[in-house]
């Protein structure tokens, strides 16, 4: 059986590893692979015994899941709530006794006493057969659904016989919401979420057109207008924080875990913009990737280049950079090259932009280009030979297979000089690797294009000790942050402190889940989920005395006063899916994440034994010196008094992008994919300090 919620894509032809390795010889359009969000979860890769089978199957199943993705709150709810009365419903006879309805309960991670239940059933068993049926359970689900928070807030509003009208509708959302709107705007929420067609003819609202407006992406605590690109992306390149992701190859840990090309597919078509590719010579003369000198798995430099070439811009228009950890021998980075330069063709930038070397070109003016990172020949002799002081700092003892390499080095006593192919070395334009010997060496020798990578240890250190500067270096050149290499587990630094120094490239593990991912998905969600953000004015200013550790005056400081009131949550998923017993005990903790003088948190009191409709309403407030760099986390844990709290679901967002009022939030998984119905409801207030 497989959950429909749990698929990702669906493709036709031999468009997996497993349908290329096994049925090369079976043709494509007999083959299509179910691919799964979990990228642990293995691809489901099928053979038909026709081409026309096949295709039956691939649109079949891409209409459900479409048809699934398009419902309303409203249906996903009604499908969720009818999930769990099947599982309850054993023999199918579609009724509930009242054991069922207690079972029916917990499975919807809600428990309440015998005493409650039992009057809730025979209020809604009419017919008095002790078995709730067809409208008995219809008033049952009402009855269950109901919510007191919309009712009041609803009713403060309604003055047309129970209803909304037009104009009370836009004195809620100007009173409320604080939206700046006109009567178009509301007439046409009337249109969209409406459900009764009477109401609707009239321009009238009911509560169930209501709900659905609060539930919907108007409603949202995220603001909609920032979910499509939004920015000026005209900019030059350093201007920019990068979607950045670290040993992009590898599905699980860095240690053992397998190599694949679906791990840059699932990266890619996340926004990431920088994809890390780590080459060592392979068999027969074709490079691979892989993690050196540990026991993941390898794959081909030229299948990965392939992946890319197909998945590069299928969520984002703008540039995609190739980060190369290059192991290889001369002969096999001259293949690297030949691949690169034949498999991407005119995607791949190999000259600058207009024949321009004076600065970055934009975002926009890079659209659709591949651009290469990597080492660059300062001068050719006849054995290709370059300085080992011109070779970025991953190439130093900073990672589990550098180390080795460095260790390899010294039992051969090898030359201090790495061989480089003229090839490659062509292809690097605009990202060229160098070692970093300080801030004012990069000032007063280096070109804008040569940037230096910095281990997650040496970057805290330097954005603790010189924060200033290194903010300076991040106006004119890239760099780019990755995870020390101690992190054998393939797990991640925390971001933020990196974003707040302006550094571009923050790259992190996006095959490991946890607080650091949702704070990234968080983060560039925004701008259109386009894998490039504007960074505030103060970090793009080359004579910027913004310093991150510094609380003093200047364009950054906005002082708000944020509150926050937390009132309830609806159908939280449980935390044990198979056991009907394990009630969640929710609690929501509000998160800052920005600079160190604003970053907090606050918590509320957990509710026992209720995941389907607990109620808090409790009010929280935050004091934001620098706002343009906060972001807000929303955690709903299960709590437990014996050991740490799991969590059920988050949501994060950008302060700016913080929507008032009352509002919705559509809870995300451990693994950053949404709930079908799983949400928070909110008040936000923000005010000038």
């Amino acid at each position: 059986t497989v959950n429909i919620d749990d698929i990702e894509d669906i493709r036709h032809g031999h468009e997996s590893e497993g349908l290329k390795k096994y049925a090369n010889s079976v043709p494509a359009g007999h083959c299509f692979s179910i691919i799964f969000k979990d990228p642990k979860k293995r691809n489901l890769d099928l053979i038909a015994s026709s081409e026309v089978e096949a295709q039956h199957w691939v649109t079949g199943l891409n209409k459900v899941i479409k048809n699934s993705d398009s419902m309303n709150k409203l249906q996903k709810l009604e499908h969720w709530i009818s999930i769990c009365f099947r599982k309850t419903d054993k023999n199918r006879d579609n009724k509930m006794d009242f054991e069922e309805l207690k079972k029916f309960l917990k499975n919807m991670n809600i428990e309440v006493d015998d005493t409650y239940a039992k009057e809730l059933f025979k209020e809604c068993d009419r017919s008095k057969s002790d078995f709730l049926e067809s409208e008995e359970v219809e008033e049952f689900y009402k009855r269950l659904t109901k919510r007191e928070e919309i009712d009041t807030i609803f009713n403060t509003y309604a003055k047309q016989n129970g209803n909304m009208s037009r104009d009370n509708l836009l004195n809620f959302i100007k009173n409320e919401q604080k939206e700046v709107v006109g009567r178009e705007y509301v007439e046409s929420l009337i249109e969209k979420y409406e459900l009764n067609e009477t109401a609707k003819n009239q321009n009238l609202m009911t509560q169930d057109g209501f709900l659905m407006y609060l539930l919907s992406s108007e409603g949202n605590i995220f603001n909609p207008a920032w979910a499509k690109v939004c920015q000026d992306m005209s900019q030059p390149l350093s201007h920019y924080y990068i979607s950045s992701s670290h040993n992009t190859y590898l599905l699980e840990d860095q240690l053992k875990g397998p190599s694949s090309t679906e791990a840059y597919i699932k990266a890619l078509s996340k926004g990431c913009r920088c994809v890390e590719l780590d080459c060592w010579d392979g068999p027969d003369g074709e490079p691979v990737i892989y993690h050196g000198y540990t026991f993941t798995s390898k794959i081909l430099f030229k299948d990965v280049i392939q992946t890319v070439k197909a998945n590069a811009f299928k969520a984002s228009p703008y540039p995609v950079i190739l980060s190369l950890e290059n192991h290889c021998s001369l002969e096999q980075q001259t293949v690297m090259a030949q691949h690169m330069k034949n498999i991407l063709g005119d995607m791949l930038l190999t000259e600058p932009i207009d024949g321009i070397t004076a600065e970055f070109p934009s975002p926009e003016e890079l659209k659709g280009k591949i651009l290469i990172k990597g080492k660059k020949l300062k001068s050719l002799d006849d054995n290709n030979l370059m300085e080992q002081d011109e070779v970025s700092d991953e190439d130093e003892a900073a990672e589990v297979e550098d180390e080795a390499v460095e260790e390899e080095k010294k039992n051969k006593k090898e030359s201090s000089k790495l061989k480089l192919s003229k090839e490659l070395s062509d292809l690097v334009v605009y990202v060229k690797s160098v070692h970093f010997y300080g801030f004012e060496h990069a000032k007063e020798e280096q070109a804008f294009f040569e940037m230096s990578s910095f281990g997650e240890s040496k970057a805290f250190k330097l954005a603790k000790e010189s924060g200033s500067d290194f903010v300076i270096y991040n106006t004119r050149q890239l760099s780019r942050i990755y995870p020390a290499g101690r992190r054998t587990d393939s797990s991640n630094y925390n971001p933020v402190e990196m974003w707040n120094i302006g550094s571009q490239i923050v790259a992190l593990n996006f095959q490991t889940y946890g607080k650091e991912m949702d704070l990234y998905q968080g983060k560039f969600q925004q701008n259109g989920y386009s894998g490039y953000i504007l960074k505030p004015s103060f970090l793009q200013d080359s004579q910027s005395t913004f310093d991150p550790n510094l609380q003093k005056e200047g364009e950054w400081l906005k002082p708000k006063t944020l509150h926050v009131m937390v009132i309830s949550a609806q159908q939280l998923p449980k935390r044990n899916q198979n056991k009907t017993s394990s009630i969640a005990d929710p609690l929501v903790t509000v998160e800052i994440h920005g600079l160190e003088c604003d970053s907090t948190q606050k918590q509320t009191q957990y509710i026992k034994n209720n995941g389907f409709n607990p109620s808090w309403n409790e009010r929280f407030q935050f004091n934001i010196d620098v706002p343009e760099l906060a972001l807000i986390r929303f955690a709903v844990e299960d709590y437990d008094s014996h050991s740490r709290n799991d969590l059920i679901g988050q949501y994060t967002l950008p302060f700016a992008s913080l929507q008032l009022g009352y509002r919705h939030i559509h809870l995300l998984s451990k693994k950053g994919d949404q709930y079908p119905s799983a949400t928070l409801f909110v008040h936000i207030m923000i005010m000038n300090q």
